[in-house]
């Protein structure tokens, strides 16, 4: 089998993530990959923040913080969990999608591609060996997440990728009948 579908194939995503992450150099490949998404008139809507080591402290506090200004029905069971969910992975990428005005690309279809530029990161972890899973919740498409992190009001983030190596039993992949998704005209 050709090595690229292969690793389509197999992607996976792992819950269980520790050291090591990438190297500089290996994120540096990680991200032409996503560069290399779909992007209709070059409009380039995607930007990545990278968080590890000291970052991640910073963004457990920007989620407590959000959840306590934002959520109600906040239990201190719920804002531990959202204090500690950065560090389920050394290394995240938070996904950002900037809306451009332009006439024949929506909004939507710049959102789209800041998602196959996460797709295309995802695969570009698995095919160096590192694992990944994307995460979005209540911290995803949130403006006071946004506002938190500096972004601009045409700024969203759109998901988190944590990322690591995968500990554990790795999980299996369901086979997939195509038949059940596939309508064939002529």
């Amino acid at each position: 089998m050709n090595k690229a579908l292969k690793n389509i194939l197999e992607r996976n995503s792992h819950r269980n993530l520790a050291d090591p992450i990438p190297s500089k150099d290996e994120m540096e490949q990680v991200y032409q990959a996503a560069l290399r998404a779909p992007d209709h008139a070059w409009v380039r809507p995607s930007s990545f923040i990278q968080v590890s080591g000291e970052g991640l402290e910073k963004l457990s506090d920007i989620f407590v913080e959000v959840a306590e200004e934002s959520f109600e029905n906040l239990t201190d069971d719920i804002l531990e969990k959202y204090k500690n969910a950065p560090f389920r992975a050394p290394l995240i990428v938070i996904l950002v999608s900037t809306k451009k005005d332009h006439p024949k690309v929506p909004r939507i279809e710049q959102i789209i591609s800041t998602g196959t530029a996460g797709q295309n990161i995802m695969l570009a972890l698995n095919a160096l060996g590192y694992g990944a899973i994307w995460r979005t919740g209540r911290f995803a498409f949130n403006e006071k997440i946004s506002e938190k992190l500096g972004l601009s009001n045409k700024q969203t983030v759109i998901g988190y990728i944590y990322i690591g190596t995968p500990k554990g039993k790795k999980k299996s992949l369901p086979k997939m009948n195509t038949d059940d998704y596939i309508s064939v005209w002529g």
